[in-house]
């Protein structure tokens, strides 16, 4: 579930931007197989679920077609936990971006066979849905679990949640809304904290990290990791 633009180059350049613009990202686009079922899930679903990106705010009631908290979820990777967390929370609502094809097909596909109505898929780089589709004030939580860790140090440069972005997510969440991050890397788990207490928006829920929210689930991956003896870090923050 590794997606975006690096916070440090803002704002993200309008669709209209010269194409010579360039900008750091902080994914790579991988290619993959799509199955036969999330191509067909693409196709029966998509024009339901799939949002296009577009330069103008989204209206988020006439999007989900009722009026709910909204979440907005960056980077969801194959979708399981997405899914897993849209079903515990019917009452809320679920903006997801994410990148790559394979992983929107597998939420699709998730969505029709689990008959999910409240997650709605935008296709492209979050950083610019922030920019040009969400307005300030619109959102009741964000989620990022596990984004890519740029684990050599060179390349850090390249992590997600860094200062400009988290000051971009914190100027779109209601007063009160919340901002979820999730790690299974210490040294990200460090920088992501020193950003967050260093927003004058956001104010910790916890000492420093904070326990696993009962609606975040352990996926396959994590729970390898635990049996290994890998950590995994949340940091939850609250917009004042």
């Amino acid at each position: 579930m590794h997606t975006e633009l690096p916070p440090e180059i803002a704002p993200a350049p309008s669709p209209a931007a010269p194409a010579h613009h360039k900008t750091i990202k902080s994914f790579v686009l991988r290619t993959g197989r799509t199955t036969v079922g999330q191509a067909k899930a693409f196709e029966t679903l998509g024009p339901q679920f799939l949002l296009p990106y577009r330069n103008a705010p989204l209206d988020l009631e006439a999007t989900f077609g009722r009026s709910a908290p909204t979440i907005l979820e960056i980077g969801f990777g194959m979708g399981e936990a997405t899914a897993s967390i849209a079903a515990l929370l019917p009452e809320k609502n679920f903006l997801c971006c994410e990148v790559h094809t394979p992983g929107v097909g597998a939420l699709l596909k998730r969505i029709g066979e689990e008959g999910q109505t409240n997650i709605r898929i935008c296709q492209h780089d979050a950083v610019e849905v922030l920019d040009h589709m969400l307005p300030p004030g619109c959102l009741d939580g964000v989620h990022v679990f596990f984004p890519d860790p740029w684990h050599k140090k060179k390349h850090n440069k390249r992590r997600l949640l860094q200062a400009p972005l988290v000051a971009k997510l914190a100027a779109r969440l209601k007063i009160g809304g919340y901002l979820h991050c999730a790690t299974d890397w210490q040294n990200y788990a460090e920088q992501i904290l020193e950003v967050l207490s260093a927003e004058p928006l956001l104010k910790n829920t916890a000492a420093d990290y904070a326990p696993k929210p009962e609606y975040r689930p352990l996926t396959k991956f994590e729970n390898r990791g635990i049996k290994l003896g890998h950590g995994v870090w949340d940091v939850v923050f609250q917009r004042v």
